[in-house]
């Protein structure tokens, strides 16, 4: 909003839902803005989702900026990926940009930078951006007591977990178009573990749309090689476009269409097509665009899967030739949406014509800008003389700008002006009220109010010590977590165990009288927050102590029970802002960002909370709501134990959450494990090492925690993850 005073920001749903359409370039906003959308989200620099896509530099932030707000549009500025600590000033000085050309909202996924932003510039509302993969209530609600206005919900979520979100304290924004991710967005790494190219970090290389070929661990279905079309891991586009009615009524105050990195008639499509749904025009008037938004772009069509909870199969597709050679006929019909103007913006002129004095012209819109225009005295008419009705009709006519005019004219009998006269002050007055509306209203950033890394006095609390292996000084403490409770030693060489939320009361009863106890909840909470609830106040009523926690909707669910918040690896802690978010929301010990090298760690030293890394363990690559096996040879095929093996015949294990077949959710493991325990006079200075044992027999783990006390040889085969060659 430009001009007038900004809309307080937070919890409430117009009876309209915005439009929110994606701007890759100058030619793609153009093309959102003249096909109805209400705003855009555009990045600049290199802390965008989208680093590959053409973006804008400082000039052309500013032209879009003014482009848009001289039309009523709003610019969210996306800053939406993790940000390392040394490249906080620049991902500030970004932000502060932004604040200077008036941005209506920041997109932000790194917690530390949003703390750092919201202190400097308390008056710029933060969108937590759908990377946070807040899909519970409890996650709103935490995001809310951040300081975020609005949540970009989880793309997995149905319409009935969309619901449960609002009225949470924030308002509530949902994609309805565009690129579906196989993977929760900020919980991918399968891009960054494969070529060190970080979807967090906005330089995902999309190696899901690979054929992969999805079958049972061990087996010769889950070892042989995809077909060449046959890719586990590709989801069709997201179509929610026959669902924006109910998702207003719902409580969603945005409707997100993704493709930044699509070209601009994709765009003009997307855009019409949901503004279409959403003001209501009858099917017979779309039809026409609806077949030219799928031939544009799509993967063997669309889908609406996770919204209506059918999820399966049918919701797997690929980019075929024939949807490539779609697109060629219909691109043409598609530029003509955007090539002129549309007249969004209400304006009211009013011409005031008197004997003896010059023409009056004042235009007006409704944010309160007015400018007005003069010209030359009229005449006396030798004719036919000017009237109120035609004057009226010459002014209104407003084609090729952004407005429509409501005309008023007071007109003294007897006198006349040429029409090129008429035109000329409605010329002039609409270029300046078009000026008027462009200029920025910037947002003050003040870098004297950023908060420091650590505040003074901040005292570092103990991790709970284990009377039976009392961690040496130099030496981490090491957090076993398992998969299942069969899988423990009956004498574990650990500090610290973890189990899975749903192990029984019995076993964390006998663990837990022997070592301190933590229980994991599921990084994927859809639709089951009251149920973690129950079973984490039942796990500390076994004595289980604390809580590890993967998404920070599970925070608040930790606390209520009782139980200490220890933030996972999900959580993407990269800087050490976000350390001190964690701190201040009752987190008792946190897991750094597995895509940080040992160097970038450093940071680590000023944590107000204890802090480790993950050590051990198939890393988590993805965590899936719709799991391939299911799709593919379902789970009675599958058994809990499915792989997909890749064109080169590597094979990546599927893990199913609890039982198999459960509506819980899937993670797709790596192929090898990460091992470190020869390695350990390398690590930075941690607390702990948490060590990740998902398919290990007990006799196997414990021979991995033997060597993560002594030190050991690797197995066969083995990753040193990330933490050496690092991500971009």
């Amino acid at each position: 909003m430009n001009g007038a005073a900004r809309p307080p920001a937070g919890p409430g749903t117009p009876a309209r839902p915005e439009i929110l359409a994606p701007a890759g370039s100058m030619q793609a906003l153009t093309a959102a803005v003249r096909c109805g959308a209400d705003a855009v989200y555009l990045g600049g620099g290199g802390f965008n989702a989208r680093r590959n896509a053409q973006n804008f530099d400082a000039a052309s932030l500013r032209e879009a900026a003014a482009f848009c707000h001289a039309r009523g549009v709003k610019v969210h500025f996306t800053l939406n990926t993790l940000v390392r600590q040394d490249e906080l000033p620049a991902a500030l000085a970004l932000a502060e940009e932004a604040c200077a050309m008036g941005a209506d909202a920041l997109i932000v996924q790194d917690l530390g930078l949003a703390r750092a932003v919201r202190a400097a510039a308390p008056d710029m509302p933060l969108h937590a951006s759908t990377q946070l993969s807040c899909h519970t209530p409890a996650g709103v609600r935490e995001l809310a007591a951040l300081g975020f206005s609005r949540v970009v919900l989880a793309r997995e979520m149905s319409r009935e977990e969309i619901a449960a979100c609002a009225g949470q304290g924030a308002e509530l924004e949902v994609f309805v178009h565009g690129a579906l991710c196989m993977c929760v967005s900020g919980q991918c790494l399968l891009s960054a573990m494969l070529g060190g190219r970080s979807g967090n970090r906005g330089l995902c290389a999309q190696p899901c749309r690979l054929p992969f070929a999805a079958g049972r661990s061990g087996s010769a279905g889950g070892e042989r090689l995809p077909r060449p079309d046959e890719a586990a891991l590709s989801l069709r586009d997201l179509s929610l476009r026959e669902h924006v009615k109910e998702l207003a009524s719902l409580g969603v105050c945005s409707l997100k269409i993704e493709g930044r990195m699509k070209r601009p008639e994709y765009v003009a499509a997307a855009t019409a097509a949901v503004a279409a749904a959403r003001d209501g025009r009858p099917e017979e008037e779309t039809r026409q665009l609806i077949e030219d938004l799928q031939s544009v772009f799509s993967r063997s069509g669309f889908t609406d899967g996770y919204y209506t909870g059918r999820r399966g199969k049918p919701m797997f597709g690929v980019r075929r030739k024939e949807d490539v050679t779609a697109a060629a006929p219909v691109l043409g019909r598609l530029g003509r949406l955007y090539e002129k103007e549309a007249p969004r913006v209400p304006v009211t002129l009013s011409l005031t014509m008197r004997r003896g004095e010059p023409l009056r012209l004042t235009a007006a819109d409704r944010e309160g800008h007015a400018v007005q225009a003069a010209g030359p005295t009229p005449e006396p008419a030798l004719r036919r003389p000017l009237d109120a009705e035609r004057a009226a009709a010459q002014l209104s006519k407003t084609g090729g700008t952004p407005f429509s005019a409501a005309v008023s004219c007071t007109v003294e009998e007897g006198l006349t002006a040429p029409a090129a006269v008429l035109n000329a002050l409605r010329r002039e007055a609409l270029d300046s009220l078009l000026v008027l509306r462009a200029a920025p209203v910037p947002v003050p950033f003040d870098p004297a109010r950023l908060p420091p890394d650590r505040p003074a006095g901040c005292a570092h609390p103990p991790l709970p010590s284990c009377p039976s292996h009392p961690p040496q000084p130099t030496r981490p403490a090491l957090a076993a977590r398992f998969a299942d409770r069969r899988q423990v030693p009956a004498d574990p060489e650990a500090d610290a165990l973890i189990f899975p939320l749903h192990t029984g009361e019995e076993a964390l009863r006998f663990w837990s009288a022997r070592l301190p106890v933590g229980v994991e909840l599921p990084r994927g909470l859809f639709g089951r927050e009251e149920q973690a609830a129950a079973l984490c106040r039942q796990a500390a009523a076994a004595g289980a102590r604390f809580a590890l926690c993967g998404n920070i909707g599970a925070l608040e669910l930790a606390r209520e029970a009782g139980l200490a918040p220890a933030a996972g690896f999900g959580m993407n802690l990269f800087n050490a802002g976000s350390l001190q978010v964690m701190a201040q929301r009752g987190v008792r010990a946190a897991v750094l960002s597995q895509e940080l090298t040992f160097r970038q760690m450093d940071f680590a030293a000023r944590s107000p909370i204890p802090v480790g890394i993950l050590a051990y363990g198939r890393q988590p690559l993805m965590l899936m709501r719709c799991c391939p096996c299911r799709a593919g040879p379902g789970c009675a095929g599958c058994g809990g134990r499915g792989a997909l093996t890749d064109r080169k015949g590597v094979r990546f294990p599927v893990a199913c959450e609890g039982a198999p077949g459960a509506d819980g959710c899937a993670e797709l493991l790596n192929s090898a494990p990460l091992y470190l325990a020869d390695r350990l006079e390398e690590l930075p200075a941690l607390d702990f090492l948490l060590l990740h044992f998902t398919d290990e027999t007990p006799e196997q783990a414990a021979a991995v925690l033997r060597a993560y006390r002594d030190g050991g040889k690797p197995p066969a085969a083995f990753t040193r993850g990330l933490y050496r060659r690092g991500v971009e």
